[in-house]
């Protein structure tokens, strides 16, 4: 849409606040206090004009049907304010001045938090649509109704028109009122935004509002902005919720950094999610929980792929497809005995360019790094410098194997020791 044209046609919520409305035989009935918009897809629509009036002790709601004329004052169809129904909101429909107007609203094109300074809707005969905010300077000068003077003096003394600053309404999830944030229509954008991006939003919100949004989110765009957010903030959002509803985000995330959460909550809080969990979960949780954060125990995730050497590269890619949806890393499997011992190591990429009728004994690199339990952060570090992999398994004191590391869960826990 062109925001430039006919300014008869694209409006601003600034200048019809306080427009008079005129009544069929010519006489003021009220002034124009806010609008009421029904939130449908992919534009409000604006459904009546609530105003103030003499005759009324509470303000009026006026169907938009109603509105004959929005040109310089707002010219309708009835006669008296008698012929109103008192203000009664329908599901869906909200006003548009007390649910948006200098509210936080977040920008999921951008990805940031902006202010609505201002409100621009489109007018055409079939109804007038919110189709943009405005979160520019220029929406604040507006307001003031100092626009025109502002203008020419910029132009004349530094030759500059300071720019509108819109964000189309597609692109904006309003965040101040649950309502909005519980519409079917606006739920799904936040999902849009990169977690790292959601993560930081988050923190940038007060506390009420960060855990409204949050609870907001479905479960999987929650476990993945959680594992992105800082620590303190994790605990925080996860003990505004009941157990069932945080165990099921938490078996969203990774095992390591559901671990490392569990550490940090309340004792009688973990165990009651610990309860609400999926046995297998919980267990490999519990297990990492006996490791010390900078040991590769307690870095490791319980969850990798690892295969018989006796099978075939056929044989392994079926099992790969049907249990790599719930492995954190996919890039190496792993070749184990029967008692779990670590015997060579597959990249998926020579396991897809190989022989179908292949085994892995005869495809593994059996010159497989790996750490200990016990081993240190610094050990690990040096290990993934050295050797240039993404991730490194963990196997005991029998070379059985434990787990695996990624590259990220050893920057998670060093990190932070960096920036000191």
């Amino acid at each position: 849409m062109d925001i430039n044209q006919d300014p008869e046609i694209f409006l601003f919520l600034s200048r019809i606040l306080g427009k008079k409305i005129i009544g069929a035989g010519g006489e003021s009935l009220g002034k124009v206090y806010d609008l009421a918009a029904e939130f449908i897809d992919p534009f409000p629509i604006v459904t009546g004009i609530i105003f103030s009036s003499a005759q009324k002790e509470n303000p009026v709601f006026l169907p938009w049907g109603n509105v004959v004329d929005f040109n310089g004052d707002v010219s309708v169809s009835i006669h008296s304010t008698s012929e109103l129904l008192p203000l009664n909101l329908r599901q869906g429909e909200l006003l548009l001045k007390d649910a948006l107007l200098d509210k936080q609203v977040v920008d999921t094109d951008g990805a940031k938090i902006r202010r609505v300074n201002d409100l621009q809707f489109l007018k055409t005969s079939q109804g007038m649509h919110l189709v943009h905010v405005d979160v520019g300077f220029r929406g604040v000068i507006r307001r003031m109704g100092l626009i025109k003077p502002f203008d020419i003096i910029f132009q004349g003394l530094f030759d500059y028109k300071l720019p509108n600053q819109f964000i189309s309404w597609k692109f904006v999830q309003p965040v101040h009122s649950p309502d909005l944030l519980r519409l079917n229509i606006t739920q799904n954008r936040l999902g849009k935004i990169h977690p790292a991006d959601l993560a930081d939003i988050l923190e940038e919100m007060d506390i009420k509002q960060r855990a409204a949004v949050f609870q907001a989110l479905d479960v999987e765009t929650a476990a993945e902005t959680l594992e992105e957010t800082d620590p303190k903030v994790q605990v925080s959002l996860i003990n505004d919720l009941n157990s069932e509803k945080a165990s099921d985000i938490i078996e969203e995330m990774s095992l390591s950094e559901a671990a490392d959460l569990i550490a940090d909550l309340p004792k009688a809080k973990a165990e009651g999610i610990l309860n609400e969990m999926e046995k297998d979960i919980a267990d490999d949780v519990k297990e990492l929980l006996t490791h010390p954060e900078r040991e590769a125990g307690g870095m490791m995730t319980t969850s990798y792929l690892s295969f018989r050497p006796s099978m075939t590269v056929k044989e392994t890619l079926e099992r790969f497809r049907q249990e790599a949806a719930d492995i954190e890393m996919v890039y190496y499997v792993y070749v184990t005995d029967d008692e779990e011992h670590l015997l060579g190591v597959v990249t998926l990429r020579d396991l897809i360019l190989a022989d179908q009728d292949k085994k892995l004994e005869e495809l593994m690199d059996e010159r497989v790094i790996s750490v200990k339990l016990d081993d240190n952060d610094d050990t690990i570090a040096e290990q993934f410098a050295k050797y240039g992999v993404t991730a490194i398994p963990v196997v005991d004191e029998n070379d059985r194997m434990q787990g695996t590391i990624m590259f990220k869960n050893l920057l998670e826990v060093v990190a932070p020791q960096l920036e000191k």
